[in-house]
């Protein structure tokens, strides 16, 4: 099995929670997708080594162990971003997404980059999922934040809270439901998922005295779907919808914070996002650059050890 890891942000603390990850990982191929100085940077601030070898292509990687794709040989200090540890994240990125796309590795784990650099160096996509369906031809995915305890799937994602109801008007969430659906039974086995469907108003607009969302657009949508036999809640409050993550196997929310805080809550350390809809298997950690702890030694690797865990079980289960 071959996981490519890209760098993200340089600047960030990626170059020293993938050094703080090493041994605590499953055994795997694992190829890096990034530059080489910040990573030895990290050795020196964590007082460990990841033994690697730089190679050219996933295919020169023949066991089990960490290999370098140098994508772009350059510095960068730790915690002082701009365009050009924005540029080198794309760069990294796009030579891992080629890779997966032609079949060359099995999964792919991205460390965070910074939305802002990424796109003052002239990157179109504000994030990783957006690019990752352009690159793919996917147009129905979503972004799903998941631990043990729970997962949450999101409606809108990155997107303002005043744009929220005009974004549910306008995307499919019959198709993306049917989505959600069809990826818990594909990826995690699950044969009849129960999907805990969210209003997006206080007490889920108090059947229309705080919000029409509920029986304009979300009611509709889940009784279609429950005719196609898919398993899904009316629309619930979401201020008592988690009280008891047990009781569903996935929750369905309207947009990111209402899904997201409690998930963090909960398990922030432990989670892991994942795109599902897309043609492979992709996860990140659930956390940001770190800038203003860049080059400390004191991030957390918790979150990205998860991250990958993850994408080795799917890669196994897909």
């Amino acid at each position: 099995m071959k996981v490519g890891i890209t760098l993200g942000d340089p600047s960030g603390i990626s170059p020293e929670i993938l050094v703080k990850s090493y041994k605590k990982i499953p055994d795997a191929v694992y190829i890096i997708y990034g530059s080489e100085d910040p990573i030895k940077r990290a050795f020196e601030t964590t007082d460990l080594k990841i033994p690697y070898r730089r190679v050219n292509s996933p295919e020169d990687a023949d066991k089990e162990g960490f290999y370098l794709i140098p994508v772009l040989d350059e510095d960068f200090i730790p915690g002082n971003p701009d365009f050009r540890s924005g540029r080198a994240s794309a760069l990294y990125l796009e030579k891992a997404v080629d890779h997966i796309l032609e079949k060359k590795i099995d999964a792919l784990v991205t460390l965070p980059i910074s939305k802002k650099h990424i796109m003052a160096s002239g990157f179109r996509f504000a994030g990783h999922t957006d690019y990752l369906a352009y690159r793919s031809g996917v147009k129905n995915y979503i972004m799903m934040l998941m631990c043990q305890k729970m997962k949450v799937a999101l409606a809108t994602a990155h997107i303002p809270v005043k744009d929220i109801p005009k974004k549910l008007q306008k995307i499919n969430l019959k198709e993306m439901i049917k989505l959600l659906n069809k990826e818990m039974i594909k990826k995690f086995k699950i044969k009849k998922p129960k999907i805990a469907v969210l209003g997006l108003n206080p007490h889920a607009g108090d059947g229309g005295n705080i919000g029409k969302e509920e029986i304009e657009i979300i009611q509709p949508a889940v009784d279609l779907l429950r005719k196609e036999g898919i398993d899904l809640t009316d629309p619930l409050p979401p201020d008592t919808a988690f009280l008891d993550p047990s009781q569903y196997d996935v929750y369905f929310a309207m947009y990111h914070d209402q899904g997201l805080i409690p998930l963090k809550m909960i398990c922030f350390k432990k989670a892991v996002n994942i795109t599902l809809g897309l043609p492979f298997i992709r996860t990140s950690p659930d956390h940001g650059t770190g800038f203003d702890i860049a080059g400390k030694g004191v991030a957390d690797p918790s979150s990205f050890i998860e991250a990958v865990k993850t994408a080795v079980s799917l890669v196994t289960r897909y």
